[in-house]
């Protein structure tokens, strides 16, 4: 039988990895001047931590969630998304509590499950970077949180981006303007998509985003929800605007944005670029928003919240299509050749030394001639090679060889063994 990965994932493999593990470096540098710190949550949670934070009329609640009952007849979900996993740990170990410095910021990164169709950029396994910071109502974290995805975007490499927000309001907002798309949108009940009358009534911000042709044609004239915003919700959006200007942020605003998950309020944003990579016209890397109830939904106190995701696989992409140039750390400090079988220990004891002073190294595992092995130093791109045979061996020392210049010398054996450092840097 051959064995292949399911479908909707992939295999990381060297000459890529080190492209992943640039993406997550520069998103800890990035992340650490804001100061967020890392969480880590489980790969899998109980079923209603998703289906109470995400909503039951979600796509994803409804459509892609690897959910099972495990052993014990618990009802578990691999998860989608990692806001509400973070969320139930903020919860569960009290940090909305007094002892907390707020807000609380923290980032985390890695994978995530939904079963749709993959696609380029989007498998069924994918990758997240995300933030999340709790307990402040500011406008300014809301801005805060925009200016640090836009900051990490342009670190990466991507300057043809566009931001568009809008706000969902707050309670009374949400209230007001459900009952004017219910109103709007029930004479043509019989003209909408399955999924849409479904969800009419549960919640009809769910229609705004469908990519039904047949639901396309009432939204673009829905009503606005910017017609519906209380004092409060005015203010607050009014206000995060006014701090997007002052950081010099362009902004767009699109009124029929609601975003895939039920808990955001007030403030939301997509950061969109422009690449054929990616599909036609603009298309989201990165989203977000506010979502204040979402502590409470979860059985803590009501505590306010504000992040933001972004795809790793999509990122790549992206980065690959606008062919951004990935740093090389991987250049090989030294390549030791042994010549004949009685140098091997030794060419073990000199690699293991020069991995001991920081220094990276390799040598020949398959007993192959000095020339192959100087080959192999060629194409490692080897700064040095250190060669010992056995006059070198019975004289303790060993020829050193730097690649780019030719230049050759003899070092003493004990000097590579006891102060490597000083050996190949001279300090």
């Amino acid at each position: 039988m051959r064995y292949q990965r399911p479908k909707g994932t992939a295999d990381i493999l060297p000459g890529d990895s080190e492209k992943w593990q640039f993406v997550e470096e520069t998103a800890r540098d990035i992340f650490k001047t804001y100061q967020f710190k890392e969480i880590r949550t489980p790969l899998f949670e109980n079923f209603e931590v998703f289906s109470r934070s995400a909503g039951d009329t979600s796509d994803i609640v409804t459509k892609e969630m690897y959910d099972f009952h495990d052993k014990g007849d618990r009802h578990i979900t691999l998860r989608p998304e990692g806001t509400a996993g973070v969320v139930r740990a903020f919860v569960e170990n009290k940090l909305y509590g007094p002892q907390v410095l707020k807000p609380y910021k923290v980032y985390y990164m890695g994978p995530m499950y939904r079963y749709e169709r993959p696609q380029s950029g989007r498998l069924r396994e994918f990758h997240q970077l995300g933030v999340e910071a709790f307990g402040s109502e500011s406008a300014a974290l809301d801005v805060e949180v925009i200016a640090m995805g836009v900051s990490l975007l342009k670190k990466f490499g991507l300057n043809d981006l566009k931001l568009v927000i809008n706000t969902l309001g707050d309670q009374q907002t949400r209230d007001d303007y459900r009952q004017a798309l219910i109103d709007y949108l029930e004479p043509h009940f019989e003209e909408l998509s399955d999924d849409s009358k479904e969800r009419l009534h549960k919640n009809p911000l769910r229609v705004l985003d469908s990519k039904a042709p047949e639901d396309q044609k009432f939204v673009a004239d829905a009503p606005s929800i910017l017609d519906y915003l209380s004092d409060d919700a005015q203010a607050h959006f009014d206000e995060t605007k006014a701090l997007l200007t002052a950081l010099e942020i362009p902004f767009e605003i699109d009124a029929t944005m609601v975003r895939g998950l039920d808990y955001y309020n007030h403030t939301i944003f997509e950061i969109m670029t422009n690449s054929k990579s990616l599909g036609q016209g603009y298309t989201t890397i990165c989203a977000g928003g506010r979502y204040n109830g979402l502590v409470k939904e979860l059985g803590g106190p009501e505590t306010s919240g504000v992040g933001f995701g972004l795809g790793v696989e999509r990122l790549l992409v992206l980065m690959d299509a606008e062919n951004i140039a990935f740093p090389n750390n991987d250049q090989l400090d030294v390549y030791v050749v042994g010549i004949g079988s009685e140098a091997s220990a030794t060419t073990l004891k000199l690699a293991q030394a020069l991995r001991g002073a920081g220094f990276s190294a390799e040598r020949d595992y398959l007993d192959r001639k000095p020339k192959a092995q100087f080959k192999s130093a060629d194409r490692l791109n080897a700064r040095y090679t250190m060669t010992v045979g056995e006059s070198e061996i019975e004289q303790g020392v060993v020829n050193l060889k730097a690649m780019a210049t030719g230049e050759e010398t003899q070092v003493a054996m004990a000097d590579v063994l006891n102060h490597a450092q000083q050996v190949l840097t001279g300090k």
